[in-house]
């Protein structure tokens, strides 16, 4: 299959374990300061843990990942695996100096990471002869830009497209919660799993890493039936590449050998993370009918405006002018359907988040927005640049986040994350 090349400058667009505290309450450690975050979704199964579940689908429709998902493969989990309820996203700055310093946490984290996907084995002798908790468990871990650098000799091996995440014009991000060395994305079906994931990772990593920003994420249910809603109240994530298609994964979502990255690259994937506010006070000021011109949909049935269904396309060869479906609505930009901005789609993962309120009495609800893609500027940035100054963008702002380079899976036992890379630049 065949790599999207460009110039950088055309268009673009993945039961009960209420036992998991018992299980995993001797896991000691430190993990990520931060904020909090965000998704779409529905309501966890219910009842005793059953094993390992084979995926299906929740009453409301969800599509459930399995309760044990692979650690090993050629691609990391937690992109294509079907999206858990909860999620926490953090990033880190490596302190060590040397390239000995970072292949010891590469391995340390690989170690940790294959350990805890299996089920959290507690050390605390009261609940250690307890059955692990697989709890859906995903772990996935990203280079930033700032860790190709003189430090560890790899300032000649970065992907091709990966640098610090650029404010955007609608943009206002805070430093404190921007980039990273490293980023790491832990879903599972309950929150605390999350928490103790990355106390586990803190402990193990103590001293070879500090933490820099942390959002903690849900997904709220899709209320009554298909996609899952945000905080504005429509339903997200509706329009995805098909991850069923070997093909839409290789043109979308993977790096390939024709993509002209580093070969130590193939099989990775760009993450993109955007820690994006809501104003819901001004927003629920906004008439449903203005609303829905904003998005472009129906807010209560999810369909593109004069359709029936969600799942509906918008037929905008049949209203050129946007008398129906407005030029400048949300999805129209985001996603024109032109066989030339069909190459920057890109798989959306998101999530919700709910920071109580702020100084100033508001509620600080928004989204934690997670894209992979092949290529961040054809895909990303260039959505992005055609959703400048857009109406939604008077209730929303990105405040943070960063450009990650998830890398490679994991093949086997001996394998580590960042393998070939740290042998590559040898």
């Amino acid at each position: 299959m065949r790599c999207e090349r460009t110039d950088g400058r055309d268009p673009a667009r993945d039961d009960g374990r209420r036992d998991f505290l018992k299980y995993a309450a001797g896991i000691a450690g430190a993990a990520a300061t931060g904020a909090a975050a965000a998704g779409e979704a529905v309501a966890a199964p219910v009842g005793p843990p059953s094993g390992d579940r084979a995926a299906g689908r929740s009453a409301d429709g969800r599509e459930l990942p399995p309760d044990r998902v692979p650690f090993h493969g050629r691609h990391q989990a937690g992109i294509l695996t079907p999206q858990q309820l909860f999620a926490g996203f953090a990033a880190f700055d490596v302190l060590g100096q040397d390239r000995a310093d970072l292949t010891r946490l590469l391995k340390t984290l690989t170690e940790r990471c294959r350990v805890l996907s299996a089920g959290v084995k507690p050390r605390d002798e009261r609940t250690a002869a307890e059955p692990r908790t697989p709890d859906s468990l995903t772990v996935t871990v990203g280079l930033g830009a700032s860790l190709f650098d003189d430090r560890f000799g790899l300032a000649g091996h970065k992907p091709r497209h990966l640098k610090a995440m650029p404010a955007f014009p609608d943009d206002r991000l805070e430093p404190a919660r921007c980039h990273g060395d490293l980023s790491v994305q832990v879903c599972a079906e309950h929150p605390d799993a999350i928490v103790h994931v990355l106390r586990d990772l803190g402990r193990a990593t103590h001293g070879m890493v500090r933490p820099r920003w942390r959002m903690d994420a849900f997904m709220n249910p899709s209320r009554p039936s298909g996609s899952p809603r945000n905080f504005l109240g429509f339903k997200d994530g509706i329009v995805n590449p098909d991850t069923a298609s070997a093909r839409e994964r290789d043109r979308l979502i993977w790096v390939t050998p024709p993509c002209g990255e580093p070969e130590w690259a193939e099989g990775g994937s760009y993450q993109v993370l955007r820690l994006i506010r809501f104003h819901t006070e001004s927003w629920d000021r906004v008439p449903v009918t203005r609303q829905e011109r904003i998005f472009g949909r129906h807010k209560a049935s999810g369909a593109p405006l004069g359709r029936e269904r969600e799942n509906d396309a918008p037929d905008y060869r049949h209203d050129p002018d946007g008398r129906t479906i407005p030029l400048d609505a949300h999805i129209r930009l985001a996603n024109p359907r032109t066989p030339h901005t069909d190459r920057s789609r890109f798989l959306r993962r998101s999530y919700n988040y709910d920071q109580g309120y702020d100084r100033h009495g508001r509620m600080n609800l928004g989204l934690v927005f997670c894209g992979y893609q092949q290529n961040v500027e054809r895909q990303f940035a260039t959505v992005q640049r055609r959703l400048r100054h857009e109406p939604l963008a008077r209730f929303i702002t990105p405040e943070g986040g960063g450009y990650f380079f998830v890398l490679p899976g994991v093949r086997d036992e001996d394998d580590w994350f960042g393998s070939r890379l740290m042998r590559d630049t040898r």
